[in-house]
């Protein structure tokens, strides 16, 4: 795969030759991603998320045709060229960060998860958005975008574990317990007893869960300014799905660890009890990222033997004692900034996505830049996303046909933009 041999590439010329011998977490990720659509269960194929379950309900792509499983790079290189030239501002492509280069470079717009919701509100003209991301990336944007554009997932197996780790009768049922604690009156100071966030990585029944309960959702790039706005209306603040970010961001703001009791929806009571909760400020959900969490502070401490100037930026989905070791934390638009904003010869150890972080190699070569973790293992989500889907998807609406739309029910979509609109109000 290409993807696999850039990243080779890419970390033997930021002089991490070790990490190249290391090879890949998975072999296959040498093969195409539609070799695991037929598979009998769902699964989140090669990559970070590989060892985590996929629930039954996970989306399934069928197979694609055989005529896109079977082009060579050059031929859908030049059928989806000619498929956006045709279609032209009717339709637009967005892409995240982390999606591979031979994906990306066809996009109109990349960013992080915030920019691409916000991207969805923008783009007003176009009467199909393909989005080149994951699930609940592609839900956002379905329910941000007007009712006349359809939203185009390229690979519906593009999900992602973490969002999968929170489901809306898990959260329910937490949510009831916690309301036999605490109760529904606000106090003295109008606050609630408790708000609740969700990360953008989360489904669309999450956000409009929060928007019928007075919550919000969050991305990395403006955690601590939700927080604070869910602060200021509550007490204390359920927060989900990601544990990490929502330990680190309430951390640096100045909340104790004590008063952070982790959530565990497999464990009566989310294996706390009645006075720890009542003493909480934020409660953790039990989930995590699986990028995130194979970055650690022995990484780090290598990179800092080696290179004794090396700046180490890590995104605050990665543990806490991660986030504590770097020199910064940020979300990857943070990450991008930062690196285009450094004196030229800078070195960079990247606690993030590996397809990002070679992307911000070969986009800087003034820089040494290279990945914390010196094992090649992607996002098993966004390598489901292939020039051979999007190709698939554009020529589709040149015959008409939309394939792949995701489409959020109104009784969900309602109440969720509710919740996203309060997080677009408020700024990072």
């Amino acid at each position: 795969m290409t993807s696999v041999s850039t990243a080779i590439t890419l970390i033997s010329r930021s002089e991490v030759g070790q990490a190249a011998s290391a090879g890949t977490c998975s072999p296959n990720l040498a093969r195409e991603p539609w070799a695991f659509d037929a598979s009998p269960m769902p699964e989140y194929g090669p990559g970070a998320s590989m060892h985590d379950v996929a629930p039954a309900a996970t989306p399934r792509q069928g197979e694609l045709p055989k005529e896109y499983r079977t082009a060579s790079a050059e031929d859908l290189d030049r059928r989806i060229l000619n498929a956006k030239e045709v279609l032209g501002d009717s339709v637009v492509i967005l892409g995240h960060f982390y999606q591979r280069d031979e994906v990306v470079k066809y996009a109109d717009f990349v960013g992080d998860s915030y920019q691409l919701a916000r991207a969805a509100t923008e783009r007003s003209a176009a009467e199909a958005i393909i989005f080149c991301g994951v699930h609940f990336m592609a839900e956002t944007a379905d329910m941000l975008s007007t009712p006349q554009q359809a939203v185009i997932l390229p690979n519906l197996a593009a999900g992602c574990s973490m969002a999968d780790m929170a489901d809306i009768d898990s959260v329910l049922e937490c949510w009831d317990q916690l309301s036999d604690i605490f109760g529904s009156e606000p106090d003295a100071a109008g606050r609630q007893p408790v708000i609740p966030v969700t990360y953008m990585n989360s489904s669309a029944a999450l956000k409009g869960f929060c928007g019928e309960h007075g919550g919000i959702v969050c991305t990395s790039s403006n955690a601590a300014a939700v927080l604070a706005w869910a602060f200021e209306r509550g007490q204390r603040v359920l927060f989900f799905p990601d544990q990490h970010l929502g330990r680190n961001t309430a951390k640096a703001m100045g909340v104790p660890l004590e008063q952070m009791p982790l959530w565990n929806p497999r464990k009566a009571w989310g294996g706390t009890d009645e006075q720890t909760l009542r003493d909480s400020r934020v409660i953790l959900w039990h989930g995590f990222c699986s990028v995130h969490k194979r970055f650690t502070v022995a990484q780090i401490e290598k990179a800092r033997m080696e290179f004794p100037d090396v700046r180490v930026i890590v995104h605050p989905e990665c543990p806490m004692p991660v986030v504590d070791a770097a020199d910064e934390a940020g979300s990857t638009d943070y990450i991008r900034k930062a690196i285009e904003a450094a004196e030229p010869g800078s070195t960079f150890a990247v606690g993030t996505e590996i397809t990002m972080v070679n992307r911000l190699a070969a986009q800087h070569p003034e820089h040494t830049i290279f990945c914390l973790d010196p094992v090649i293992c992607p996002c098993s989500t966004m390598y489901r996303i292939h020039p051979g889907y999007l190709a698939w998807v554009l020529e589709g609406l040149l015959d008409g046909r939309v394939l792949n739309r995701i489409t959020v029910p109104h009784s969900v979509a309602d109440p969720a933009r509710v919740a996203l609109n309060r997080m677009l109000s408020v700024r990072p």
